[in-house]
């Protein structure tokens, strides 16, 4: 019996953007795990969706699989499984096939991707990313640090640190691209988007973006084919 079917910014042509700091939270199974969705294309509890997600203080999510796939960055506190904790700034990987039952003890905020991650061969990957050290790009005043690239998948996660005043300039995004602001703010024409904020842009799409006061922000790049529109 599949269950009900629901759409949230599941139109992958268009700009979609969510302030988390506006939106409440909502209760998953686990009743002391909380979620603000920012896209959902399937079914409401097994569908393709992102979220932020907030482990209360001693809470635990009962033992379960990962079809297609999980990513997980933890924004603040402590994410912990059975092969460990994963503290602020760790990113991972969990492949299809991958089973646990996550548990926090202090609490945590962790950004969430589920069933977006299919195809033979992808890895476990755990990395903390306060051990790496930035590198320079190609843009002025913007650093990086690579959490997840393989050549046999479009898909290109990174951390981005832009220092006051950097400026892109217009960037084509052939594969599109996901954002969502750790710390401080970027802008462009279309608004600002603080920290909390997701914002998904087209195939295709042109960024043209700044920021005045810095920011640090998980950037995805070529992603937008994995993911089911509902178009």
């Amino acid at each position: 019996m599949t269950g009900h079917i629901e759409t949230l910014n599941g139109d992958m042509t268009i700009r979609a953007v969510m302030d988390t700091r506006e939106m409440n939270w909502s209760p998953s199974p686990a009743g002391t795990v909380l979620r603000k969705r920012h896209h959902l294309v399937g079914e409401v509890e097994s569908g393709q969706v992102t979220s932020v997600v907030r482990y209360l203080p001693g809470s635990s999510f009962p033992e379960h699989d990962h079809p297609e796939g999980e990513e997980i960055f933890v924004i603040n506190g402590t994410f912990s499984d059975h092969l460990g904790d994963a503290h602020e700034g760790t990113h991972l990987l969990n492949p299809e096939g991958f089973r646990h039952a996550p548990y926090s003890e202090p609490g945590c905020l962790i950004l969430v991707k589920l069933r977006q991650y299919g195809g033979e061969g992808r890895e476990f990957h755990r990395t903390r990313t306060h051990d790496m050290t930035w590198a320079a790009t190609a843009s002025e005043g913007v650093e990086q640090k690579t959490l997840y690239e393989d050549d046999r998948f479009s898909d290109i996660t990174r951390l981005e640190r832009w220092a006051p005043g950097a400026s892109l300039g217009p960037k084509v995004l052939p594969g599109g691209a996901e954002f969502f602001v750790i710390e401080g703010a970027f802008e462009d024409a279309a608004g600002r988007y603080p920290a909390g904020t997701w914002l998904r842009l087209p195939t295709g799409a042109v960024l043209d973006a700044r920021s005045d006061n810095g920011c640090v922000a998980y950037v995805k790049t070529g992603g937008l084919p994995t993911l089911r529109s509902a178009t």
